[in-house]
Formats: structure tokens, sequence, C-alpha cells
């Protein structure tokens, strides 16, 4: 198979500069979380979902919004509720008295951005009705598949699973999500910046930065953004170092080592960057791999935490140096 044609330093300095102009907007309504809103527009341009877990009322679904706002597409979002059947997320088919056929009506999941929020106050039989959608960008109604727009990207929040009415994930759908981020308390400073501006900031306020057809593009260049064997040699080791941790049950998985090398691809073009450095790897592992991990239950009553277990994975692993990995392409 071909390898894909190096981007040029034109192409480069375009994509860096639609995520500075995306960030910028987004950064207007999202006060104080720069990182958090970038990881969040890389998991837009690597083809990926976002889950954001936080408590409520720090900011979750105005990231989602924000975010959608700022893309000239459709974009939807879903209230999930104990009561929301899969068929008010997926769409159904209905029966035409006039012609006499079945006739497909789609639900909101047929968008660019779709918001799911609190997606984890739903029943499982209604949060697996995303699984196939989020892999494969395709619905299955009665037997027939739907195709959604492109670009795709579901924007989840939820709170914490100690929190009353709230069901826990299953792992094979927290495996479709590219990153788990958190919002966090905001700062004094912040905190008082959003209360002067409560009434004025609002994602409806945000102009649209770019079409749909423009975010399919940066999707195309962040595949071509070179990435040197000695990188992936590295990913799947991290991920093996995760799989034969002591206080690991089960260990990231083959699709999680590939979110991270998508990922970091995106990551180093915001960077203005062609090629991925292992830092890039190193910055992205907490989001893209601490919910992939599960612990042992003995770990888990020590207090053990995926985030230690990712700190010793990286101890353990050498990283590739300049000499080892061609970082840049020839």
């Amino acid at each position: 198979m071909s390898q894909p044609q190096p981007l040029t330093p034109a192409q480069v300095a375009a994509f860096a500069e639609l995520s500075a102009r995306l960030a910028g907007a987004v950064g207007k309504i999202v006060l104080g979380k720069p990182e958090t809103v970038r990881l969040g527009l890389v998991c837009l341009f690597a083809q990926g979902h976002v889950l954001l877990e936080d408590v409520p009322g720090v900011g979750k679904t105005t990231l989602a919004r924000a975010m959608a706002a700022s893309v000239q597409g459709q974009w939807r979002r879903v209230q999930f509720t104990p009561d929301l059947l899969p068929s008010d997320v997926t769409g159904v088919t209905i029966f035409n008295q006039a012609n006499r056929g079945f006739e497909f009506h789609p639900g909101p999941i047929f968008a660019n951005i779709v918001i799911a929020d609190e997606i984890n106050r739903a029943s499982p039989k209604t949060q697996s009705a995303l699984l196939e959608v989020m892999e494969e960008r395709t619905v299955t109604v009665d037997g027939v598949r739907h195709g959604v727009p492109r670009p795709f990207l579901v924007v989840a929040t939820q709170n914490p699973v100690e929190m009353d009415g709230t069901y826990r994930l299953p792992e094979a759908q927290l495996d479709r999500f590219l990153m788990k981020l958190s919002m966090g308390y905001p700062s004094e400073a912040v905190e008082i910046e959003v209360l002067r501006g409560a009434t004025i900031r609002s994602p409806e306020a945000i102009e649209p930065v770019c079409s749909t057809d423009t975010v399919a593009e940066a999707v195309r260049l962040a595949q071509r953004a070179h990435i040197a064997d000695a990188l992936y040699a590295y990913a799947v080791r991290l991920a093996t170092a995760t799989r034969e941790h002591k206080h690991v049950r089960v260990g990231v998985s083959p699709r999680g080592v590939i979110a991270l090398t998508r990922a970091a691809a995106a990551y180093a073009l915001t960077e203005g960057r062609g090629f991925v450095l292992p830092e890039d790897m190193k910055a992205l592992l907490e989001p893209v791999f601490a919910h992939r991990v599960l612990l042992t239950p003995d770990a888990q009553l020590r207090g053990v935490t995926a985030i230690e277990v990712l700190h010793d994975a990286m101890e353990a692993v050498p990283v590739p140096l300049p000499g080892q990995a061609d970082t840049r392409p020839r």
C-alpha cells in the first residue's frame, strides 16, 4: 500500500490556523479551559467522539453546544432520560397509508454534531443504540442501514456514576469514545468573569467559523500526518504495559492504540507540525487511555487509579530517541 503524500507547509499552516480560529470562537464562551477546548477539537479532526464527565454546572453542555455552533452544519441535542427509547435516538420506520409503503423517519442522531446530554441517565438499552453509529457511522433500523452525515461527532456529557439516577456506561461503549475529558471548577478570576458576562455569553452568539466541508478537508489532512514506525511501536508498547500491569484487569485495546495515533496526528497539526513527536502521545495518554483501563477489584479497594497505571507505563516504556525515530517525513 502506497504511503500518503507528506503534507506541505501551506497545508499544515492552514490546519493550524483553522484550529486556532475554532478554539478562539469556542474559548469566548467556555472561559479558562483552553486545553479542554483544544482536545475537543482534536477529537473532531481525528473523527473521534468525546465524553465530558464532571459534576453538574461546570460547563459540559456549554462546551458541547459551543463546538457545534462553531461549525456551520447540522447539530442536534438529545436529553437522555430514563424513559428515552432507542428509537427516540436513531429514528423509526412508519407505514405511510398514502403510498402504502414504509418510510424511515430519521432521529436526532442524523446530524454532523450530536450532543448526548447526560448520557448515563438513560437505560443501558438506549445507551447501546449509539454503539453502531459511533463506530461505523451507520444506523440499522428494521434491517436497513442508513448512513449519517459526515463529518460526524458525538459529544456526550455525563455526571459521575456515584450520583443518584445514573447508569454506568458499558465498557464497550466507553471504548468508542476517543477521549474522556473533565471540565473541573473554574478559577476564581474566571468564575468572576463568567458572572460578569453570564447573560451575554451564549453558544447561540457564536458565528460559525467554517463549514462541514472545511472540517472534512481537515480530517483528510490529519490522516496524512507523518507517524514514524518507531512511534507506532511506542504506542503499542504503552498499551501492552497497561495490559501487563499488576493492578489492571483489562488493559487498553487495539482500538485504543488506533485512537492514540489518530489523535496524535491531529494534535501535532494543531501545533503546526506535519509529523508526530513522542511528546504528542504522552500529552494525550491520559484523555485517550485512562477510561479504557479497568482495574482489578483489589486495586480499586487500595485506591489505585488509572492515571497511576498510565504513569507507570510511561516510566516502563523507553521513549524513542531522535536517532531511533525518524519523526520527519522524507
